[in-house]
């Protein structure tokens, strides 16, 4: 349930993240295809970091700052990775763009920039000896039935906006 629950809070995190960058930003965009307040790739990225950094962690064997600058490299591949393959998929099934870097000047098609790519590394960093710890505690102490709720919501609003972006209504 650990990392279903993590998958669920840091995917609301990151849709308030994008939220109040647009705030700050003052640009209209949406975070995401579903209607509810979840940005599933920032679940996605955040299990990733954080089973990436436990395996390299707990198998490295290194002064921990070397691990940590290996780690930070790996991490920003895999999210730039999961970044390009998210907007590859959504721009596929549902004709739709939600980012375009091509007006920064180290992109590479319009899905992947290095600076963004740098962010999501920096941003790993700081969610596994900031974020993290501060938030496990409460992630642990989920009820199971929340959970199982937060679930069977989440499946309802991914049909929902399926077919709502398919045009089925």
């Amino acid at each position: 349930m650990y990392y279903i629950n993590c998958f669920f809070i840091y995917s609301c995190i990151g849709f308030l993240f994008e939220t109040l960058l647009a705030v700050i930003t003052h640009q209209k965009f949406n975070s995401g295809i579903l209607y509810g307040p979840i940005t599933p790739v920032y679940g996605i990225g955040v299990i990733l970091i954080i089973t990436i950094s436990h395996y390299f962690f707990m198998n490295l064997h290194l002064p921990r700052w070397r691990e940590t600058v290996i780690v930070f490299f790996i991490l920003v591949a895999v999210l730039t990775l999961l970044e390009w393959l998210g907007g590859v998929l959504i721009e596929k099934i549902f004709g739709i763009v939600f980012w375009d870097y091509s007006q920064l000047p180290f992109h590479i098609g319009h899905y992947i920039s290095l600076e963004i790519s740098f962010l999501w590394g920096f941003l790993s960093i700081f969610l596994i000896y900031i974020v993290k710890p501060w938030i496990d505690p409460f992630i642990q102490n989920i009820p199971s039935f929340i959970t199982i709720l937060i679930i069977l919501i989440f499946i309802v609003d991914c049909g929902f906006s399926f077919f709502h972006l398919k045009g089925v209504f």
